[in-house]
């Protein structure tokens, strides 16, 4: 699929079907991930695909919505806040690199005919607990990977000129 149209065709999906995702589309996945940059190339971050029901479950008690539960997979995208790049103020830059690494991930996925929707309003510390992932770590992005069982709309965008002005 020609890459502009993987970006007009990736949505957020929030019904999936059950059937398994194919290993070698999952390693392409691997691979796009694998190759998104990162500030200094520190690549401060760990993907979990989560497969087993009993963590999805325990996953999806960390986030309302009942729909993540229906995909095959959860990813669970980790970041290391000692191991990242720091501004110079000392803040860290690592939502901004698992954020790149994330979208690398989706983007491979919608190119795959499959499906995710980008999550981040869950209860960050039970889900760090209920994983046992331990500082400097911390998971900062969950997502349902599966084939979609829905065609969602898509949405108003605003105009070009107002998202990107040249400056002379």
């Amino acid at each position: 699929m020609e890459f502009h149209e993987v970006l007009k065709k990736r949505r957020s999906v929030r019904a999936y079907k059950s059937d398994p995702v194919p290993d070698d589309a999952l390693a392409r996945m691997a691979e796009a991930l694998q190759t998104a940059p990162s500030a200094c190339n520190l690549q401060p971050w760990s993907f979990r695909l989560v497969k087993n029901d009993k963590i999805k479950s325990d996953i999806c008690k960390c986030y309302s919505a009942p729909w993540l539960a229906q995909a095959p997979y959860i990813i669970v995208a980790l970041a290391n806040y000692d191991e990242c790049w720091k501004r110079l103020e000392g803040t860290s830059i690592a939502d901004i690199d698992m954020g790149i690494a994330m979208e690398h991930l989706v983007l491979a996925a919608a190119a795959e005919d499959l499906a995710t929707c980008w999550i981040c309003a869950y209860d960050i510390e039970k889900l760090n607990k209920t994983l046992n992932i331990l500082s400097p770590w911390s998971a900062i992005a969950i997502s349902p990977l599966g084939y979609p069982d829905e065609t969602p709309a898509e949405k108003p965008r605003k105009p070009t000129k107002d998202v990107f002005k040249i400056v002379p």
